[in-house]
């Protein structure tokens, strides 16, 4: 098996928490090994033509795809030669990181697995390395296949300091995994005629303002969900993160130079992505929350879903978030910042809520999420080229990367692979499926820790009968960690 870097860099930058891993402001927190791998990388894509053609705006799919094979070929034989490295003041050695050529394989539908289950018995034995290298403070994970689950599994603890072990009903952050639950929402209001995609902003709230009055005019519900305000990315999160309140912040982006026509770009946002909240007080006279319970959270049987830092320490079992102590963890308040943008990072659950979660997002509660719905929130709606070459996995495997609502969408060697990952301090999440196969899988973990990141696209490899690459970095118990990662989107 080949192996890639460990460190996924999925987390973004090292100067505060964000709740969306992108990750190409990391180096700062990119092991001392990998710089010389990554700068060769660089030096490859900057040096191809023909790899900014591919990420052209208006390049035709074929093109596209042969172009980016071409420049995944050539970043591979800048970076094949395999490094090795000690780690200071111990004798053992750390494991090896060796690095295969970056070519992007597409999925041969005659190797496509017949046996989830054998699949997910794999995925468990890789939960059992990261068990034994004491990688996370704590983990929950599932596997699912239609409405079967076919792996639930726990690892670690809630709460170092008191010795309570992660359980299935376990609550944790989602940090970003929450802006499906708001695109979500939106859409059955609009399936209910109480508001549509191209409704205006200014019409439902009078007092929005952004930095042109003519954009401020066009701005939609669609735009504000598929971030596509104009605004750059991650507007005014620094200072949400200093405790600024929502409202003064919404007020302020007035303030701010657009970065292009509303529409025209993709802008990852936390704030402007919470006017949703607003919008659906402002439509049916209830809070958010209040709306997001009684039309998801209860119709799905998601228990112990829940909204807000209050709701998360009155869990019955909750994660405390961690970072590292020596060799182990140590557990630490949770922050408050980005639970005051509920759309965008507000909610808790447990695994076994977002077992029901994904079930429905792959078409299995028609009741509660219809087949059309889940095609809009699925729909690609604007480009994310930077999502190509944000980290290895995504290197090696993405042909496209497009953002939907509340979703990311990946062209993974070949088949659609719907996605999204999120991250706040002390917290991890990710969510991916393959609707074609309705298969897909969840992992939630009370750390910062890089490793388990790896094992979302090991899974989807092996499901695909794609080549073996151990993008963990996981082998015989020995998990490389790259220990406390800031993140923002």
């Amino acid at each position: 098996m080949a192996l890639a870097p460990t460190p996924d860099s999925a987390y973004g930058t090292s100067v505060g928490p964000g709740v969306d891993w992108h990750p190409e402001t990391a180096l700062s927190s990119t092991p001392r090994i990998l710089i010389p791998f990554l700068a060769a990388c660089a030096l490859a894509w900057c040096s191809l033509p023909e790899a900014h053609a591919a990420t052209a705006k208006h390049s035709k799919p074929a093109a596209k795809t042969a172009a980016r094979a071409k420049a995944s070929t050539a970043r591979g034989a800048a970076s094949k030669n395999s490094r090795k490295t000690k780690a200071r003041g111990k004798a053992a050695t750390r494991h090896l990181v060796e690095f295969a050529p970056v070519i992007v394989p597409t999925v041969d539908a005659s190797k496509v697995s017949r046996d989830a289950n054998a699949i997910a018995r794999e995925f468990n034995r890789w939960l059992d390395d990261i068990e034994a290298s004491h990688s996370v403070s704590g983990l929950a994970a599932a596997v699912i296949k239609d409405e079967q689950v076919l792996v639930e599994r726990t690892v670690g603890y809630a709460d170092t300091s008191t010795g309570e072990r992660v359980g299935g009903d376990t609550v944790f952050r989602l940090a970003s995994l929450s802006k499906a639950f708001a695109t979500a929402m939106t859409g059955l209001l609009v399936d209910a005629g109480r508001l549509h995609w191209n409704t205006r902003i200014s019409g439902m709230l009078p007092t929005f303002a952004l930095n042109d009055e003519a954009a401020s005019e066009r701005l939609t519900v669609g735009d504000i969900l598929s971030h596509r305000v104009g605004l750059p990315h991650n507007t005014y999160d620094n200072l949400l993160e200093q405790d600024e309140p929502y409202e003064e912040l919404v007020d302020r982006l007035k303030e701010v130079p657009l970065a292009c026509p509303v529409g025209d770009c993709y802008g990852y946002q936390n704030i402007a992505f919470s006017l949703i909240g607003d919008v659906v007080f402002a439509t049916t006279g209830d809070f958010y929350y209040h709306q997001v319970e009684k039309r998801i959270f209860h119709p799905l049987g998601m228990t112990t879903a829940t909204y807000g830092r209050d709701a998360l320490e009155s869990s019955k079992s909750w994660a405390r978030p961690h970072h590292r102590a020596g060799e182990g963890w140590s557990p630490f308040v949770p922050a408050e910042a980005y639970y005051r943008v509920a759309p965008a990072a507000g909610v808790n659950a447990s695994i076994r809520d977002m077992e029901q979660w994904l079930m429905a997002q792959m078409g299995e509660r028609p009741n509660v999420l219809p087949p059309a719905l889940l095609d809009t929130l699925h729909k690609p709606v604007v480009e994310t080229a930077r999502e190509m070459r944000s980290t290895p996995w995504r290197r090696g495997r993405l042909l496209d990367a497009q953002y939907a609502l509340g979703w990311r969408i990946y062209d993974y060697a070949g088949e659609t692979l719907v996605f999204h990952a999120g991250a706040v301090q002390g917290y991890r999440a990710m969510i991916a499926f393959l609707p074609k196969y309705r298969f897909g899988a969840i992992m939630l973990w009370n750390c910062e820790s890089a490793v388990p990141s790896g094992l979302m696209p090991m899974l989807f490899d092996r499901y695909l009968g794609l080549p073996d690459v151990n993008w963990a970095g996981i082998e015989n118990g020995d998990a490389k960690d790259d220990k406390e990662i800031g993140s923002a989107d």
